[in-house]
Order: C-alpha cells, then structure tokens, then sequence
C-alpha cells in the first residue's frame, strides 16, 4: 500500500474502499440519457458534500455502480458532530 492509497491521521490510518450498487425497482431499464446524466450529478454533489472520493463509477440501463474511497473515522466523526 502507498501513502496515496490511505488516509492518515494523529492515531490512525484507514483504507477503505466501498462498492455500491443503486438499482431501480424491479431492475427496469430506466437509467439512460438526461436520467444518466442527473444521477451522474447527484452523486458527484453528494460526495462532495460528504467527503467521500468516487474512484470510479459506471451507469448501465439497469443500475449505477460505484467505486468510493473514505476514511472510516472522518466519516464517523462528521456523522456524530451532525446529529
């Protein structure tokens, strides 16, 4: 692992890496065009907001799957200072 591959803090250090699959009810395919593109922004603005790097993404006509580097702390900690 190289220092670019982890996330560093005072007493930690963390890798890790999420596979997510969002897909409509039933798998219809209903994700192409102005659709693909929307959700290609949704999901850039949200994890911006969050924190959260999309390695890589890819949009199918029947689901949306992504590759998503975060760091287990950072995470917990913004959750918990928000609520």
């Amino acid at each position: 692992m190289t220092s670019k591959d982890t996330n560093s803090f005072a007493h930690t250090t963390c890798n890790c890496k999420y596979h997510i699959v969002f897909a409509p009810k039933y798998r219809r395919q209903v994700i192409y065009g102005k659709v693909k593109k929307d959700i290609g922004e949704i999901l850039c603005t949200l994890s911006e907001r969050k924190g959260v790097e999309i390695i890589e993404a890819t949009a199918c006509n029947d689901h949306v799957q992504s590759s998503s580097l975060l760091c287990v702390n950072s995470f917990l900690i913004k959750t918990m200072l928000s609520s």
